[in-house]
């Protein structure tokens, strides 16, 4: 699973909310689709501006995040730097273009997740918001791991 941080889990937020308020969302356009929206967020890029860089090179998202070189030089690779260094990894970023990723799937009821399709705005929104759960339970997870003990009941009190 990612690795959040309060960066990573607040451009989830954003985007999730910005996609329920009708942001563009279009499955075809690199800069505004799954992936697109989210590197919207954690880039702060344009949505034109993430599609200007991808068509520098060849193939969709998936096709890019496998020929993904941090050294290239291309815009696009950069980007998916960024969007690493956030926490996310390639197979994660893989799987949110395809909303495929097992971990975050079985999260999600059997009768949605049957029908989950990778270019409706509605199951983007489902796979995110389950997505964010997840992390956001790791998050706090891992600052528990991190509080001592006698602070924890300041904090949680």
């Amino acid at each position: 699973m990612a690795n959040p941080s309060e960066h990573l889990l607040e451009a989830f937020r954003k985007t999730i909310q910005k996609l329920k308020n009708d942001a563009p969302y279009q499955w075809g356009h690199m800069g505004a689709c799954n992936c697109g929206n989210l590197a919207q967020q954690l880039t702060k890029l344009s949505k034109a501006e993430i599609h200007q860089f991808a068509m520098q090179k060849s193939g969709d998202w998936n096709d890019q995040l496998i020929d993904f070189c941090p050294t290239s030089g291309y815009p696009m690779d950069l980007m998916i730097q960024r969007m690493i260094e956030a926490g996310l990894s390639i197979d994660e970023l893989k799987h949110l273009e395809r909303l495929s990723d097992p971990k975050v799937l079985q999260h999600i009821p059997f009768e949605k997740r049957e029908k989950i399709k990778k270019n409706r705005r509605e199951d983007v929104i489902l796979y995110m918001e389950t997505w964010l759960e997840l992390l956001e339970t790791e998050y706090i997870d891992h600052l528990e791991i991190h509080i001592p003990e006698n602070s924890k009941k300041k904090i949680f009190a």
